[in-house]
């Protein structure tokens, strides 16, 4: 995430700039699709303005708040914005739990086992979860399987995951 400070009428000091740094990180704890964040910073007659912008895939959250103290009012601006991060998640979980529901896809893995000289094939049905290929890297780091099959949120196609090394997935897209 990247994170763009402004300040209007005042000096910006590195305390306040790490402040708002250490404040922004916890937004991304509660989602990690933020795409940049913009804190608008003013200072009027002993008045602290902060105003947050949060740039989402598909959205924009505003937050301010106005406080005798800098800090107080970043504090509860990011407080502000982490209730209407977690309102919007809320909502997409549930769009992705109905159309998990609704468009439940699925995957023919075939398994082959060795009984004679001839291979006998053995079709297994399971149902691909959509999800983002971060979030399949770490689904497939918690399981024992040597691949994982699941649909890709970002083109709507089923894709398999599969382990090279310690450190290299392979990905295979239809």
């Amino acid at each position: 995430m990247q994170i763009t400070i402004t300040a209007r009428h005042f000096n910006l000091t590195n305390a306040i700039r790490e402040h708002i740094e250490e404040e922004a990180e916890k937004l991304e704890r509660y989602f990690d699709h933020i795409i940049d964040a913009q804190f608008v910073m003013d200072v009027q007659n002993e008045r602290n303005t902060v105003e947050l912008i949060v740039h989402i895939p598909g959205n924009n959250l505003t937050s301010e708040a106005t406080e005798t103290d800098m800090y107080r009012a970043i504090d509860n601006v990011v407080e502000k914005m982490e209730q209407q991060i977690k309102k919007l998640k809320g909502k997409w979980e549930d769009h992705h739990r109905r159309n998990k529901k609704q468009e439940n896809q699925f995957v023919y893995a075939n398994l082959i086992q060795k009984k004679t000289p001839q291979n006998t094939v053995k079709i297994k049905r399971m149902i691909a979860e959509p999800m983002l290929v971060s979030d399949a890297i770490d689904e497939f780091e918690k399981q024992k399987q040597p691949y994982l099959i699941f649909k890709n949120i970002e083109t709507d196609r089923i894709n398999v995951l599969i382990k090279k090394d310690e450190e290299h997935y392979k990905l295979i897209q239809p």
